[in-house]
């Protein structure tokens, strides 16, 4: 017996045979993840190809300078900030219809496009490039946010007569070519790492979020079931517009 006291010097306890296991496994997700950042690099710096025959698919719309500011001396100052702040809208037809309910009846309305909404994120991000000078021309407003139950600061153009709407055909000049390899194995990861507890994993260990993955997860889907608020957002959106065709 006193010869076999050392070998049990050796030997692992359950509590540290786990943790082991717990780490080789938390470095598996972590190389599988990092696996997975690099080739969405490498997917999304895929060089675009030109075509031989172009073709058109439906029609794009998106906001121009109008003529007589674009003749002004502030042309090229509003120009830039459309650049920053543009939206584009894809149809199948020219008109850019949706279908709406009036009167128990469907009617076809045309789709609004409004200018794109600045958030408090892009505002103070220098890759943005909002300029002094061009903030002048946004107004700070405030929504409520009923999924994160806080209000969401964003900025919004003031002079949006400034642009107008144009349409033009969508012609499709270029593609990207697929590689059947690296989009199978972008698959298998993606598969691989939205599997919850996967997933749970990646929340704590990588993201670093104190909170638990499970309660987060919980109240979220808890809230989207519930739609209190989005409910009553809705409701009040259609019966405006329902006044507003009176």
């Amino acid at each position: 017996m006193e010869n076999d006291n050392p070998l049990l010097y050796g030997l692992r306890s359950l509590r540290s045979r786990k943790r082991t296991a717990r780490k080789d496994v938390e470095k598996q997700i972590r190389k599988k993840y990092q696996r997975s950042k690099q080739l969405w690099n490498i997917r999304r710096n895929i060089p675009w190809v030109p075509l031989e025959n172009p073709y058109q698919k439906g029609f794009v719309r998106f906001f121009v300078v109008r003529d007589d500011v674009k003749r002004s001396k502030d042309g090229e100052f509003f120009e830039g900030i459309l650049k920053k702040i543009n939206t584009y809208m894809y149809s199948e037809s020219r008109q850019f219809l949706k279908k709406r309910r009036k009167f128990g009846r469907r009617i076809y309305v045309e789709k609004e496009q409004k200018l794109k909404r600045v958030s408090s994120f892009c505002w103070n991000d220098p890759k943005f490039g909002l300029t002094p000078g061009e903030k002048q021309y946004f107004l700070k407003k405030e929504e409520y946010n009923p999924f994160r139950k806080r209000n969401d600061i964003y900025y919004e153009f003031i002079e949006s007569w400034r642009f107008t709407l144009r349409v033009r055909p969508h012609m499709i000049t270029h593609y990207k070519p697929l590689d059947s390899e690296l989009e199978k194995e972008h698959d298998e990861l993606e598969s691989y790492l939205s599997r919850y507890k996967v997933a749970g994993i990646i929340q704590k260990t990588i993201h670093g979020k104190s909170k638990s993955y499970r309660w987060k997860l919980d109240e979220e889907t808890d809230l989207i079931k519930s739609r209190k608020y989005a409910n009553c957002i809705t409701s009040a959106t259609e019966l405006a517009d329902y006044f507003e065709d009176l």
